[in-house]
């Protein structure tokens, strides 16, 4: 479409409309005017001007960068500040789920089953939670929340964000924010922008154009910015052809002048790629060392090269956000006490909240207290986090099996299904043999083995190799001359999985798979004991060992009458997925479960969507993503109906790799020659199934409740700059139930830019009793009734007759009716 929008549009495109960035929730705080103008570079107050005027250039520069800290926590950074005046030093830890640090804190669930509850005020809480076990842990700066948008379902760290669509994203991540700065903790919002993959995450050079921008992946950190988040973090890629960090456009033009951001921004750990550039384009702040703030700044302001007032531009926004938490006088509150029970009783809350039903035939849920089979490796091992900077050290984690053992009167069994840690090497198989399951290396002393594998039949083989000491000092072990496990280069030996990278008692591990031939192969093992010692297992899984383990699950199914059959993805920060299908043989295991037992529950522990070729047969399907610490009793209430499934998808499912909006086109994703284009424009996630007339497997916003839910009545109004819309919910079944109704608007006629076919416009969270009536009203913000002109750069709201509907989902619109905007109302 054309470039332009009607003079129209223009004309009733007012300053408060356009400025707001209020969501139809309440989940945003609307931006004035003279805040978008921008907060001066001077003036930050007289206690920052004045230290300011004191520091000395090198003692400037020791701000702008990370350093090691001397007493650390095992935080991420550190910031030493200025002893001599009394600028304390900065902790700045991860927690997108939890404060991540080498003490134990509340392993909250997943963002993205957070944001799967539709609910601001629950965002909120979480955040206090984060927010006061930061301080107590001795933290001043979190590192998250995270709000990239989810744009393939690949990416490896869609557990650690909130949504595919804006507005929710916007909605959660100012609620969290609030949260967590209201306990006196500082935020930093990321990643800063259109991180939305994994692969080539530090080289990918992202071309978008404006208008998708703004619509989406910006939306969510104009959000934080409006909530008053006081840090930023740049992210790895470039962004129209300019890294990140040192992207004017990014942090100058829309951070600050457009936006009015007051805080600093920070680069992601070791983005950073000039001096000059990135102060000047707007960098506050190289973590976690000084390989660009260090000394070459000092140089670089010494020759001439960096005015000084950029220095002193960088150190006042750190300052000035400290001076507001105040840590510069002392005014901060003491630091609080770990209060670990109300952590855990808002872990249980979310991941209760999230849990989103999928599937449920023939009253299969709730469960009925007859025996039970629980089958798959992560119904007896919690199953907490991804992996990567969300990993906390959780205070507890119990097992779903044990929550299910403890719900039901009947007899409950386990069966494996599938191995994920291996099975001891075959009596006999080695010779020379040598102590496979558990082989000691003393500390200074080396271990060598120089023997013969054989093989009994053709199979394939995934050896698993177990260890204790620090990666760079594993066992190297060659089969038939090839080193099954190498390092992994840069920083993917520390991106290894949130489960399948250690073992239950503690060890890392690390597989290879390989087909074998019958006969014998030759092994060699090296092993160093370094300071402290070495002890590790070889181990392996074979086509034997698999067929055992879906025989036992099949005979246990089958002597139960109900089945509950965990099955996991194990995501990543620094990794992204290959598929959207289960890893390993899962969907053989499941296949053969529910073919044995029809009346099973397949409770998925997945980062995001996941295809399910083997839906049909199955009873139930409840999405729990990573539940956190509280995750096995979450599970088993909604199990066994102590509690309604209250979570809706946020992302669209798809119904295979070959349908979905970055599917088939690789300039879309993963990209090509060090380029991927966002050509899908504004039609992401949902958006793209209603243009292209695509039905996923499950449409965004979906998800069931144990009753049901009737919708009438709409009704329309335009007033004072935003649409609402009213409507009655009415709970038609014979049990308490949350409902989440959603308000979608299609496209302005007045508008000559691309539109959507319908975008999110609201949402309401309900509980209501059996045959309880509400009369709901959803307010849908002028932001987003607008659209972005890129043209003349600027928002313009899409007046005229718009449609308006109310579902329970993105792909059930029940009711339908319009609306003009800027106009009269029906």
């Amino acid at each position: 479409m054309s470039e332009t929008f009607s003079r129209r549009s223009a004309l009733r495109l007012t300053a408060g409309a356009v400025a707001v960035a209020a969501a139809a929730t309440g989940g945003l705080i609307p931006l004035t005017p003279a805040a978008a103008a921008g907060r001066p570079e001077t003036g930050a107050g007289p206690r920052v001007e004045g230290l300011l005027a004191r520091l000395t250039l090198d003692e400037k520069i020791s701000l702008l960068h990370g350093a090691d800290d001397p007493d650390s926590l095992g935080q991420a950074g550190y910031v030493p500040g200025v002893p001599r005046l009394n600028i304390p030093p900065l902790r700045l830890a991860d927690g997108p789920a939890g404060v991540r640090i080498t003490e134990h804190a509340t392993a909250l669930p997943a963002p993205v089953l957070l944001a799967s509850a539709f609910d601001p005020e629950l965002a909120r809480r979480y955040g206090r939670v984060i927010g006061r076990e930061g301080r107590a842990l001795g933290q001043d700066v979190l590192l998250s929340p995270m709000v990239n948008l989810i744009r393939t379902p690949y990416a490896g760290r869609n557990f650690e964000t909130f949504s595919e669509d804006p507005l929710l994203a916007s909605d959660l991540v100012a609620a969290e924010i609030r949260g967590i700065q209201g306990e006196g903790l500082i935020a930093t919002v990321k990643h800063f922008a259109l991180n939305n993959q994994e692969q080539d995450r530090d080289t990918i050079d992202v071309h978008a154009g404006e208008q998708a921008m703004h619509e989406l992946e910006l939306r969510g950190f104009e959000a934080a910015v409006a909530a008053g988040t006081g840090a930023v973090m740049g992210s790895y890629n470039r962004v129209n052809g300019t890294f990140a960090c040192e992207n004017k456009t990014l942090l100058t033009d829309i951070l600050r002048d457009q936006w009015g951001f007051a805080g600093w921004v920070m680069t992601d750990w070791f983005a950073a790629h000039s001096t000059v550039a990135a102060i000047t384009a707007g960098l506050d702040m190289e973590m976690p060392d000084g390989t660009y703030f260090g000394t070459a700044l000092r140089s670089a302001v010494q020759n001439g090269s960096v005015p000084e007032r950029y220095v002193d531009r960088a150190v006042r926004r750190i300052l000035a956000v400290m001076d507001r938490f105040g840590l510069l006088d002392g005014s901060a509150p003491p630091r609080p006490d770990r209060d670990a029970r109300a952590g855990a009783a808002v872990a249980l809350e979310v991941a209760k909240a999230g849990a989103t039903l999928l599937r449920n035939e023939h009253g299969t849920l709730p469960l009925d207290g007859g025996s039970v089979a629980v089958i798959g490796p992560t119904g007896s091992l919690p199953f907490v986090s991804g992996g990567g900077s969300a990993h906390v050290v959780p205070d507890h984690a119990d097992s779903p099996l044990d929550a299910i053992r403890a719900r039901t009167r009947g007899p409950v069994g386990y069966a494996l299904g599938e191995d994920l840690f291996g099975k001891a090497l075959p009596a006999g198989a080695l010779s020379p043999g040598f102590t496979s399951e558990g082989q000691q290396v003393g500390a200074g002393k080396t271990w060598a083995y120089d023997g013969t594998l054989t093989v009994t039949e053709d199979d394939e083989w995934t050896f698993v190799l177990h260890f204790s000491s620090a990666a760079t000092a594993r066992p190297k072990v060659l089969l038939d001359g090839e080193e099954l496990f190498p390092l992994a280069a840069g920083y993917g030996e520390y991106f290894s999985g949130g489960l399948v990278a250690a073992a239950p008692d503690g060890l890392g591990v690390r597989r290879k798979t390989l087909r074998l031939g019958r006969g014998a192969h030759t092994l060699k093992i090296s092993a160093d004991g370094g300071d402290s010692g070495l002890l590790f297992r070889l181990r392996r899984i074979t086509g034997a060992t698999r067929a055992q383990d879906v025989a036992d699950a099949v005979g246990a199914a089958r002597a139960a009458r109900h089945v509950v059959l965990f099955a996991y993805e194990d995501a990543t920060e620094g990794l992204d997925r290959s598929t959207v299908a289960l890893p390993g043989h899962q969907e053989q295991l499941i296949r053969a479960v529910t073919a044995a037992n029809p009346r099973t529950t397949v409770v998925l522990n997945t980062s995001s969507c996941t295809s399910m070729p083997w839906l049909a047969g199955t009873g139930a399907v409840l999405q729990m993503y990573y539940p956190g610490q509280e995750g096995a009793a979450a599970t088993a209430a909604v199990l066994f109906g102590d509690t309604d499934p209250g979570g809706r998808l946020t992302q669209s499912f798809p119904a295979d790799d070959d349908h979905h909006p970055v599917a088939g086109d690789p300039r879309r994703y993963p990209g090509v020659d060090g380029v991927e284009e966002y050509s899908e424009g504004i039609h992401t996630g949902y958006r793209w199934y209603d243009a292209q007339g695509v039905r996923p497997l499950f449409p965004f916003g979906y998800g069931l409740s144990y009753t049901s839910f009737a919708y009438s009545d709409p009704q329309t109004r335009w007033t004072h700059g935003a649409l609402e819309v009213t409507f009655t919910v009415h709970n038609t079944g014979r049990r308490t139930g949350i409902a989440v109704p959603q308000v979608y608007v299609g496209p302005s006629p007045d508008l000559r830019l691309d539109q959507a076919v319908r975008v999110l416009g609201g949402y309401r969270r309900l509980e209501l009793r059996a045959g309880e009536r509400r009369r709901v009203t959803v307010r849908v913000a002028a932001r987003t009734l607008s659209s972005w002109d890129a043209r003349h750069h600027r928002w313009a709201l899409g007046t005229g007759r718009r449609t308006v509907w109310v579902g329970a989902s993105a792909g059930d619109l029940r009711l339908r009716t319009g609306v003009r905007v800027g106009g009269g109302h029906r």
